[in-house]
Formats: C-alpha cells, sequence, structure tokens
C-alpha cells in the first residue's frame, strides 16, 4: 500500500464516529443507572444499592481498562481495523444483555447479566481508544495535542445526544430500555464505515521500532510512571463524577442530574476545539495545571450548589477543568514517550480505567454510608418520601465532596514540571521528540 491509499479525512471521520458511540455510551449509563438501582439493586438490598449499582457501572470501566491493557499491544498485530470491529460488536452485544436483563425479575443471576453487559460495552470502549488515539497520531504526527483533542471533542457530543434522547424518553414516558436501542445505533454504522476503509499501521511499525525496544522506552524512563500514576487522579477527576451525576446531582438540585452533564458536555464539546492554540501559549503541562485547579474547585462548588442556577455555574468552573485531560494526558504521552508506542497511550487508558473502577464503587460507599448516617439507623425503606429525600440529598453532597480533593493533589506535579520544561527550553513549549510519519498501510 502507498499514502495514496489512506483517506485520512475519512479516518478522521471514523475516529469521531468511535469516540462518539463511547460518549454515548458513557451517557446512556448515566440515564439508565437510576433505573438499574430502583428496579433491580433496590430489590435485591436497598441497603446497599449505591453501592452495588456502583460496582456494576465499574465493571464498565475495568472492561476498558482490561482492554487497553492487552490491546494496545495487540492493535500492531491485528490491526487498527479489527479492533474497531470489536469494539462495535461489544456494544452491540452489551447492549443486547442489558435489554434481556430488564425483562427478567431481579436476582443474583440478573445482577451477573448487568455486570457482564456493562463489562461487554467496557470491551467495546477499550478496543476504541486502543485503536483511534493511535491511528490519529499517526494521521496527525506534527499536530497531536490540537488534534487529538478535537477527536475527543466528539465524546462529549456523544454525551450531549445520548442524555438529551435519554432525557426525551423518560420525559415522554417511554420505556427507559430503549436506551438500549439508541446505544447500538452507532455501533452499528460504526462498522460499516471500518469495514469499507483501509488504515494506517501505528508508528511504532512506521518506524520499525521493535517491541523490545518499546517496553525498554517505558521502563528506562521513569517520568512515564509519573505521568501514568497522574492519570489515576484526571480521569477520576472528570469520569467518576460524570457517571454519578445522575444518581447524586439530582438528588442535590432538584433537578435531572443528566441534564447538567449534558450541558457540560456541550461545553467540552466547543472548547476542545481550541486546545491546539491554548497548548502553544501555555504548553500541555501548563494546561494541565490550569485544568487541575479549575476541576478541583468545580467539584467542591457542585458538592454544595443547592438551586440549579448554582449547579450550572458550578458545572462551568468543573468542565472547563476536566475538558482538556484525557486527549492532552494522551498527547503529552505520545510526544514525551513517541517510542512507547500504542502501548504507551493503552497504559495511559488502563490507568484511567482503573481509577474508576475504584472510585464509582468508593463514591457508591460514601453514599450509601453517608445515607445511613443521615437516616439515624432508621430502616431505609420505611421513610417518608420527604424524609428520605432529606437523607439522599445528605448523602449525595458528601459523596461529590469526597472528590474534590483529587485534582488539587496534582497540581504540585504538574506546576513543577511546567516550570522545569520553561526553565529548561526558555519557552512555554512541549519538551518532547516530535512524531514520527505515516509509513506502510494495512487493509
Amino acid at each position: 500500500m502507498t499514502d495514496q491509499n489512506i483517506d485520512r479525512k475519512r479516518l478522521y471521520y471514523v475516529g469521531n464516529l468511535s469516540i462518539f458511540m463511547i460518549g454515548l455510551g458513557f451517557a446512556v449509563r448515566a440515564n439508565i443507572a437510576p433505573n438499574l438501582q430502583h428496579e433491580i439493586y433496590d430489590k435485591i438490598d436497598m441497603a446497599n444499592s449505591a453501592s452495588m449499582v456502583g460496582e456494576a457501572l465499574g465493571a464498565t470501566f475495568t472492561g476498558f481498562a482490561l482492554t487497553l491493557l492487552f490491546g494496545s499491544a495487540l492493535v500492531d498485530l491485528i490491526g487498527m481495523k479489527r479492533m474497531l470491529l470489536i469494539s462495535a460488536l461489544g456494544y452491540v452485544v452489551g447492549a443486547l444483555g442489558l435489554l434481556a436483563a430488564a425483562f427478567m425479575p431481579a436476582s443474583e443471576y440478573i445482577q451477573l447479566i448487568v455486570f457482564s453487559s456493562l463489562m461487554l460495552t467496557g470491551f467495546g470502549w477499550g478496543a476504541v481508544e486502543a485503536a483511534s488515539n493511535p491511528m490519529v497520531a499517526a494521521l496527525y504526527p506534527e499536530e497531536k495535542t490540537h488534534r487529538l483533542n478535537i477527536l475527543h471533542a466528539w465524546w462529549p457530543a456523544g454525551i450531549v445526544v445520548g442524555g438529551l434522547l435519554g432525557v426525551a424518553i423518560s420525559r415522554l414516558g417511554l420505556p427507559w430500555e430503549l436506551n438500549m436501542l439508541v446505544l447500538m445505533l452507532p455501533a452499528v454504522a460504526l462498522a460499516w464505515m471500518v469495514f469499507t476503509s483501509i488504515f494506517p499501521v501505528t508508528e511504532r511499525v512506521a518506524t520499525g521500532v521493535s517491541y523490545g525496544d518499546m517496553f525498554k522506552e517505558l521502563v528506562k524512563r521513569p517520568m512515564f510512571w509519573v505521568f501514568w500514576v497522574c492519570m489515576y487522579f484526571t480521569a477520576a477527576s472528570e469520569l467518576a463524577p460524570g457517571q454519578w451525576v445522575n444518581i447524586s446531582l439530582s438528588n442535590i438540585v432538584g433537578m435531572e442530574g443528566i441534564l447538567l452533564l449534558v450541558y457540560v458536555s456541550g461545553l467540552m464539546f466547543v472548547m476542545r476545539h481550541f486546545a491546539g492554540p491554548i497548548a502553544e501559549r501555555i504548553s500541555s503541562m501548563g494546561l494541565m495545571f490550569v485544568s487541575c485547579l479549575s476541576a478541583g474547585v468545580g467539584l467542591y462548588l457542585l458538592s454544595i450548589a443547592n438551586t440549579p442556577l448554582l449547579a450550572f455555574a458550578a458545572a462551568t468552573v468543573w468542565g472547563a477543568g476536566v475538558c482538556y485531560m484525557w486527549p492532552t494526558m494522551l498527547a503529552i504521552t505520545s510526544d514525551r514517550f513517541p517510542r512507547g508506542g500504542a502501548v504507551a497511550m493503552g497504559l495511559m487508558g488502563f490507568a484511567g480505567g482503573m481509577s474508576i473502577q475504584f472510585v464509582l464503587p468508593q463514591m457508591g460507599a460514601i453514599f450509601d454510608s453517608a445515607r445511613a448516617e443521615a437516616a439515624g439507623g432508621v430502616d431505609l425503606a420505611t421513610l417518608s418520601p420527604e424524609a428520605m429525600q432529606e437523607v439522599i440529598r445528605y448523602a449525595s453532597v458528601e459523596s461529590f465532596q469526597s472528590v474534590a480533593i483529587v485534582p488539587i493533589i496534582l497540581l504540585p506535579v504538574f506546576g513543577i514540571i511546567w516550570l522545569y520544561d520553561r526553565k529548561k527550553s526558555g519557552q512555554p513549549g512541549v519538551v518532547g521528540e516530535p512524531g514520527a510519519v505515516i509509513g506502510s498501510k494495512e487493509s
């Protein structure tokens, strides 16, 4: 194959659709989380239902993380095309599993079906990240931060569409199970586009870097592991509150929390298109410092907001903070450790996914504990609707405040690296090797 066989614009659309699909999936899970809690987990164990739904939602991130851990190494062998086809299959089968579970009586067996189905969508999510991120890095080696941020702008776009469709389904009194059909449609479209496209190989393959050299790059560069740990915190700051928003914020501000997520996602979609010019002025590291500061402040403000207006104001601060985190961390990795290839980017995604697997159940446990504390030992099932609302409001505030400190922890780390980069280079640019050009191709 030659470079002329690669339709860069079409492949970028494929990447955009794949990221849109996983964003849509994120919104669908936020939409159905209250339904899963009330219709399945409350019937099994009301006192621990929030923890149980948190564990189920966390299964998505486990599947995501495991796929990235192994899929990022496999993408060089099986190719981006097959990896993206696997992602579409994961979403279709996972959605069908959730649809089947919705029509079965609540039981421990249903718990297993829900858990497995959510994990399958996580496998699909991980396969998208394993393929699309190195694909865009290979297609646009000269502007990775900008292009990866635009690519990931389609994540919040998917959340907006999925969130609004979920609200429409709820407001019209339609069965919540329709969310599963919403989840499958872009997966089918993605499968067709992928099947009819030709893909490049990854940067590592194009430049002839061996697997051994790729792993040596990561082992011998301790700064990679510093960023890897940072990814745990940045992902927790963005994804855990977003997945929990419909359960928690709905009870704090008296409105559907998914609407806040839709608003923040629309904000992120617009802002990510300006990542390149911002990074050129203050560097990718400076961008991460500012993002962490804004995210920490925003999360705390969200926890104390008690009206829709204050919630939207707080969500604006939080959204502006988390907006650039995920794609910029990937761009930093690709720029600073180019010989690490898809594995380096995959390990970063793995860290982000496992972070949520730990944080979501913890938020659920904090929610359950605070709910029991507020109830004063009274059986929750015996509380009046008004008393239950106050109990849940208190628990919601506690669960959100628990993650507000997470991005603040990173400020000294990013601040020191940012200052060091500026001192070393004499300008705010990113320190690292330039990306590689596209080489041979795969069908």
